[in-house]
């Protein structure tokens, strides 16, 4: 173990994971079914969340609050999350009507993590998604603004009352969900996103992805990622005690087969060559999969900077491995890599 990490500020407290919940294109229920699975076998390694992803006109899960929704009946404890939902598809009244829903329905446990920006492929899609004001919407943080407006339970209609003998209406969302406004996450790979989302009281999702344009060093995404963080902090109201969830890829092969464990090498193999240099007019740097037994992952989280900053992941799963793959990757990371990082298993029900 290196000296960085025998100092170790933040011993893990909090582990979740997240997965895409991709599906086949002519058996979606069972994809469906498979991601509710995983969830399940989550609460039953004691993990403290599970997060899904969002992804629209592809396959893999487009209405994550419906999925969680699902979630919700199937568990008991685990918290539910959003990784994350681009609120550039979403009307931010109806969205913040469908979260309050599921969160009541959890018993508190939703997680939403929202981000900015124009939707994925928008020039493809926006004289169907807004064919009268695709050239006018707003996909600032604003969008974000309306929506933690409405989660508050601040007004969004000029009446309320009775309008009829039985129609009764509110000025605010309802139902409303007390609580779920401190629950919010943003998620950021910029410095101005991480600053943003600390002047605005919400908690902070990283991932593997980064804009590189943030540093001197552009090619360095622990350093750019640990300046967000620390930007994050700097301008929360919280302060250091600000959450902050970090989203790596990791695969521990302790108790995968031989040829699991080729497999996963390879996989990361393959994508190590994006992770040299910033891709794209964006600027996107990626840190590497973590691959190897979990003492070896260990030795490299703890060893990370960005790392050394929080007590919370949401590890991220791999893309289209099969589903005894990610049974070896989760039972792992539960029994085997997290307690290195000092997290202790949280209580189980049943």
């Amino acid at each position: 173990m290196t000296a960085a990490a025998g100092t170790r500020p933040r011993p893990l407290r909090r582990l979740g994971f997240l997965t895409l919940g991709t599906f086949e294109e002519d058996r979606p229920a069972a994809g469906h079914e498979a991601t509710l699975a995983m969830i399940e076998l989550g609460e039953r390694l004691g993990y403290d969340s599970a997060w899904v992803r969002q992804r629209h006109l592809q396959h893999g899960i487009s209405s994550p609050v419906a999925v969680l929704a699902a979630a919700s009946q199937r568990t008991s404890r685990i918290e539910l999350g959003t990784a994350v939902i681009p609120v550039g598809l979403e009307n931010p009244l109806r969205l913040a009507e469908d979260l309050a829903t599921v969160d009541l329905l959890s018993v508190g446990r939703l997680n939403p993590g929202v981000s900015v920006g124009p939707p994925m492929r928008y020039d493809d899609v926006k004289e169907f998604l807004y064919p009268d004001s695709f050239d006018r919407e707003d996909f600032t943080y604003a969008r974000v603004d309306r929506l933690l407006w409405a989660i508050e339970g601040r007004p969004v209609s000029s009446f309320s009352g009775r309008a009829s003998i039985v129609e009764e209406f509110s000025d605010h969302v309802q139902p409303h969900a007390p609580g779920l406004r401190e629950r919010l996450w943003y998620g950021a790979g910029s410095l101005r996103s991480a600053r943003w989302a600390g002047e605005h009281a919400m908690n902070l999702l990283t991932s593997s992805v980064v804009k590189a344009g943030d540093a001197d060093a552009p090619a360095d995404f622990d350093a750019i990622q640990a300046g967000q963080i620390r930007t994050f902090r700097a301008h929360h109201p919280r302060g250091d005690a600000a959450r902050v969830s970090q989203g790596l890829v990791v695969v521990p092969t302790d108790s995968a087969t031989r040829e699991q464990a080729a497999r996963y090498h390879a996989y990361g193999a393959e994508r190590l060559p994006r992770t040299l240099r910033p891709q794209g007019p964006a600027q996107l740097l990626f840190a590497p999969d973590l691959v190897g037994t979990s003492a070896e992952i260990a030795e490299r989280l703890q060893a990370s900077a960005a790392f050394r900053l929080v007590d919370e992941v949401a590890f991220a799963l791999p893309f289209d491995f099969a589903p005894e793959d990610y049974v070896q990757i989760l039972t792992d990371i539960a029994e085997h890599l997290a307690p290195l990082l000092g997290w202790h298993r949280a209580a189980t029900t049943g």
